[in-house]
């Protein structure tokens, strides 16, 4: 396979299928994938989670938010850039984030993610840590800022998405994009042993990159305020002791916010503990739980978790705004939204801003429609 072709949804896909579950216990152990149907349905009342039942209740109250996917993919028309664009390709010429918080708001929606840096590793606020960031593009606004000041404004939650799959800030890192021809996926959270010596290794993250990660959360947590969710993308290639550190650092950071380490595209009703635990939510990327509904208590590492669930998908079909991929029909996003109102999970639903920096009306009228259609 071109590893230039493999998509960001392939990758998720193949790890949350291939994966041979691996985790810590004391420094290294062996860890499993947890099934809904080994959970307990008489566990204790306050769990083990970090966040109490109570918190994790009101960030489900809450049931539908929207994904905001914007950025340089967004002016190359690639979802999973190699990371070469300058930065001033980013460039909109109409930038109106406080539409996208009242199209939100308007829609019934009470919180936004909004994502801050992907694949590309562009960002969209000025970090101290790179120079391809908005201070250095077409539009220098700070958009991370005026997203979280027009979400207070407005009375919806704000929260941010940042990938670990970074083209661009790389520091030795071997991305997903980059990945030599013949390295096993299913081994990204394994170690290579016996006859897989010497062969390619998976994707993974270097101590540095790791170290510029954390000084990007830092000031993603520290320099605009409260954020109500904190999300996570391919938290597999970060390995295990470092993604239980950056878990328990944006905690301190921000001991309110609901940490999403993305677990990938899945119905929920397993949960690949090597590739995305710790985490306080699960994610349902591009499907919605099984007719059972979301198995809120899971069994993991012998303890006993509240764990609540969320959808994730485009109105349309592409995460970033495409030319031609218009919203779904009516009916489609409709019965989401009540499946994952029935099966006990949020939804996030995806609408991308197109090249101006708007959200173009025909999300608009969908999200309209769907409001009516659903009586939100």
């Amino acid at each position: 396979m071109n590893n230039q072709e493999y998509s960001r949804r392939d990758f998720i896909s193949d790890t949350t299928k291939g994966v041979v579950a691996a985790s810590l216990a004391g420094s290294i152990a062996q860890g499993t994938q947890v099934s809904a149907a080994e959970t307990k349905t008489d566990a204790p009342k306050r769990g083990q989670q970090r966040l109490t039942v109570k918190q994790l209740q009101t960030w489900e109250s809450l049931g539908y938010g929207m994904f905001i996917h914007f950025g340089m993919s967004t002016f190359v028309e690639n979802e999973l850039p190699d990371g070469s664009h300058p930065a001033s390709t980013y460039a909109p010429d109409k930038l109106d984030v406080d539409q996208w918080v009242s199209v939100a708001r308007d829609a019934g929606m009470k919180y936004i993610v909004l994502c801050a840096k992907h694949v590309a590793g562009h960002c969209l606020w000025p970090s101290k840590h790179t120079d391809y960031t908005v201070a250095n593009s077409g539009n220098t606004t700070n958009v991370f800022e005026q997203f979280v000041k027009s979400c207070e404004k407005r009375g919806v939650r704000p929260g941010f998405y940042y990938c670990s799959w970074d083209n661009h800030n790389r520091f030795g890192s071997v991305t997903p994009s980059f990945v030599d021809k013949g390295a096993s996926w299913s081994a990204m959270n394994t170690f290579p042993k016996g006859e897989e010596l010497g062969k390619p290794l998976p994707a993974f993250t270097t101590s540095l990159y790791q170290s510029f990660q954390t000084a990007q959360i830092t000031e993603l947590l520290t320099e605009f305020g409260p954020i109500f969710e904190t999300w996570i993308d391919i938290p597999g290639v970060l390995g295990r002791g470092y993604r239980t550190f950056l878990y328990e650092y944006i905690a301190k950071l921000q001991p309110e916010t609901c940490i999403m380490m993305n677990s990938g595209i899945s119905d929920g009703s397993t949960y690949d503990v090597a590739y995305a635990w710790p985490s306080d939510l699960i994610a349902i990327e591009r499907r919605v739980p099984p007719d059972t509904g979301h198995a809120k208590w899971r069994t993991i590492e012998g303890g006993e978790y509240y764990i609540p669930g969320e959808v994730c998908d485009p109105i349309g079909k592409d995460w970033f705004f495409v030319p031609g991929d218009t919203p779904r029909p009516d009916e489609e996003l409709l019965k989401q939204f009540e499946d994952c109102r029935a099966r006990g999970v949020n939804l996030l639903l995806d609408v991308p801003p197109d090249k101006h920096g708007l959200i173009p009306d025909m999300h608009v009228q969908a999200l309209n429609r769907l409001r009516k259609n659903a009586r939100i």
